[in-house]
């Protein structure tokens, strides 16, 4: 994979206020927000592609 592609979706994570700071002491629930903040990425750029 790119470095650039790696850089980038990090980057668009840390949008996500809640995980620019692990406030979560439990290891599934960051899990969960990861995936969640993951998924809304993938969702806009599908929207934007789409339309």
């Amino acid at each position: 994979m790119y470095r650039w592609v790696v850089e980038g979706t990090i980057a668009l994570l840390h949008w996500f206020r809640r995980l620019r700071i692990r406030w979560e002491i439990r290891d599934d629930l960051h899990h969960a927000f990861v995936t969640l903040g993951c998924a809304v990425i993938c969702w806009r750029r599908l929207r934007t592609a789409l339309c």
